[in-house]
């Protein structure tokens, strides 16, 4: 499974409607944004997977996932649920830099970067818990993070292309959110329409 098919579901339609309702804000404000993360995180961490220490790294924390409920009560996850896991996710994923992240993704999609860091912080432990149970069902080590990671979002195991490719052109070298217009509408428009009811 890709993470296409999980957020066109149940799940998807689930996540967009609360998260809507929790910030007053449209659902299609929300989608866009989610759009938009969704590519972002899992492209930051594949970056991050590219030496061995952050290989290693993400390899223990999505075991630690694997064992999560996350998927089966997103409801439970939006009712107030201490955040700080979502938080700590985003501070290892991002190296402290996911302020800017949400700024540059709320620019696009008419949020405010508050707004944006809460979908983050939602966002962050569901893939996680998506990524560690992928993980020990294929039974895969550090050295296959990377694949892993771009066939879930729809690729074909080689990073350099499918929407991998296109979430590794949304980082910058910096990974400080920083991106072209062109690419951020790139990806904006590959997924869009993945969290319509």
């Amino acid at each position: 499974m890709n993470i296409q098919n999980l957020l066109t579901g149940t799940i998807g339609n689930q996540l967009i409607g609360n998260l809507s309702k929790q910030l007053g804000v449209e659902d299609s404000k929300v989608s866009s944004a989610v759009s938009m993360a969704v590519p972002f995180i899992l492209g930051q961490m594949n970056k991050n997977a590219q030496t061995p220490q952050g290989a290693e790294s993400l390899d223990k924390a999505l075991n630690k996932h694997s064992n999560s409920s996350i998927l089966d009560n997103i409801s439970g996850l939006l009712g107030g649920v201490n955040s700080s896991e979502g938080l700590g996710i985003l501070g290892h994923v991002f190296g402290g830099k996911q302020e800017q992240v949400a700024e540059n993704i709320g620019n696009k999609s008419a949020l405010s970067s508050g707004n944006v860091m809460q979908i983050l912080t939602v966002l962050a432990p569901i893939l996680m818990n998506f990524l560690g149970k992928q993980k020990q069902q294929k039974n895969v080590g550090t050295d296959g993070l990377s694949g892993l990671l771009s066939g879930v979002l729809g690729g074909d195991g080689n990073s350099s292309s499918g929407f991998m490719g296109m979430a590794e052109k949304m980082l910058d070298k910096n990974g400080d959110g920083n991106i072209s217009d062109d690419v951020m509408n790139m990806g904006s428009d590959l997924l869009k329409g993945l969290f319509k009811k």
